[in-house]
């Protein structure tokens, strides 16, 4: 290994660390469907108005049909207490279609379900301002819970809806790779672009370079189950999860 190579090796294994510490501080909570005024809804209307992507509303909360669907999963992400960031995302399947990014390239990813496979579809990602400076880890942070969404659910892919300008972080952290072309979403202002990642091909590679990505069974369950009612916030599993592998990997 160049002495370059070694460099960036070890930068990203600090990183990781850090991100593994900076989880101990780190809650996600499942947003309820029947909760219409949500923080989470209120975190979205407030990221959205600061660049003006989205009309003024008296209720001060954005939402939208997708939010009601039965295979719709929304999060808030939680630093020491405090509300920070929030994504939703929807598992599709043959079964269960709906899916934002389906309404905007049905002829690309229509074909997906048809070949039998599933995808998750994130979307609104959105980050309080203050938040997103004082942690500019935030978005490996949030996006975390994709990671797990894609574990749990056994997708074939995972689909990014993004900005152009957001597209290299995915393609770097995810290998992700260029769907569409730039569209647009309902009533945000912005084109963005449409990028997927094969889960089976890439897993392995994201879990060993970012390990913060990676849980446990019993909090991906407790996440994303029947009973997360009971459950309430949840505390990351990262460092066990990471431990759990180290050993399997050193036995194996």
């Amino acid at each position: 290994m160049s002495a370059t190579s070694q460099d960036q090796a070890s930068a990203a294994s600090r990183f990781a660390v850090t991100l593994i510490d900076l989880l101990d501080r780190v809650q996600y909570r499942r947003v309820s469907l029947e909760e219409q005024f949500d923080p989470v809804y209120r975190l979205r209307y407030e990221a959205y108005r600061r660049e003006e992507f989205v009309p003024i509303n008296s209720q001060r909360v954005t939402r939208d049909d997708y939010d009601n669907a039965a295979n719709c999963y929304s999060f808030g992400v939680y630093i020491d207490g405090t509300l920070v960031s929030s994504i939703r995302f929807h598992h599709v399947t043959p079964d269960d279609p709906t899916s934002p990014g389906r309404s905007v390239w049905p002829e690309v990813l229509g074909p997906i379900l048809e070949h039998g496979d599933s995808y998750i579809d994130p979307s609104r990602f959105t980050a309080d301002h203050e938040a997103s400076l004082a942690f500019p880890a935030l978005p490996y942070l949030t996006l975390r819970i994709i990671a797990m969404a894609c574990e749990h659910f056994e997708a074939r892919y995972c689909i990014s809806s993004v900005r152009p300008e957001h597209a290299a972080f995915y393609k770097r952290i995810f290998g992700s790779k260029q769907l569409g072309d730039e569209r647009y979403f309902a009533e945000l202002t912005f084109p963005m672009c449409l990028y997927a990642a094969e889960v089976p091909i890439i897993r392995d590679r994201v879990a060993d370079r970012y390990p913060f990505f990676m849980s446990t069974a019993e909090e991906r369950e407790n996440l994303f189950g029947p009973d997360h009612r009971a459950v309430g916030a949840i505390a990351p599993t990262a460092r066990m999860a990471h431990r759990l592998r180290l050993i399997e990997t050193a036995s194996a």
